[in-house]
């Protein structure tokens, strides 16, 4: 089936992008950025009340989502805090958020950051998505090779198609 096929949401997409880092502002947040420029071509947008950067803490993470799925965007983007460090805590922060896990997401972001980009290394990531009601959240890794994977390969492919079936 190809993309084309896909029922879509004929509208734009509203998308809110969360950067997790103890060291970046928005001067240097180089995978909040780029998120932002690899969705636009696809009719998303990204208000600029919808862009924030928190520390790598749990409460901070949950909270600024949180606030965000209380307004009507449709999806949230995350980058950085994805790995096994103490201090990677977005995937604790996230998940238990999740109405239904979209396990694919991890699983075809790992095989494929294995195979095109940091090889062995993709082990370590535990990007992750699912749904909260009719939003989805996207969980991925701080580096931009890893954001434009994610976006390019498998978010811009199927969001649309995503966003219908959660909204059908």
């Amino acid at each position: 089936m190809h993309q084309h096929d896909h029922a879509k949401v004929d509208r734009t997409i509203h998308c809110a992008v969360l950067t997790v880092s103890d060291t970046r502002d928005k001067e240097t947040d180089k995978g909040g950025q780029l998120v932002q420029t690899l969705i636009q071509d696809i009719n998303v947008e990204v208000a600029k009340s919808h862009y924030a950067i928190v520390k790598d803490d749990k409460e901070a993470i949950y909270s600024q989502i949180k606030q965000w799925l209380a307004t009507d965007i449709d999806v949230v983007i995350t980058t950085g805090g994805t790995g096994i460090a103490q201090r990677d805590v977005t995937i604790e922060a996230v998940k238990p958020i999740f109405d239904k896990e979209i396990e694919g997401f991890g699983e075809l972001f790992r095989y494929l950051s294995y195979t095109e980009d940091v090889g062995t290394k993709a082990l370590l990531s535990r990007a992750v998505a699912g749904t909260v009601q009719n939003k989805l959240i996207f969980s991925l890794p701080g580096s931009t090779g890893a954001v434009k994977l994610a976006i390019e390969k498998l978010i811009k492919p199927e969001l649309n198609h995503m966003l219908h079936e959660l909204n059908k």
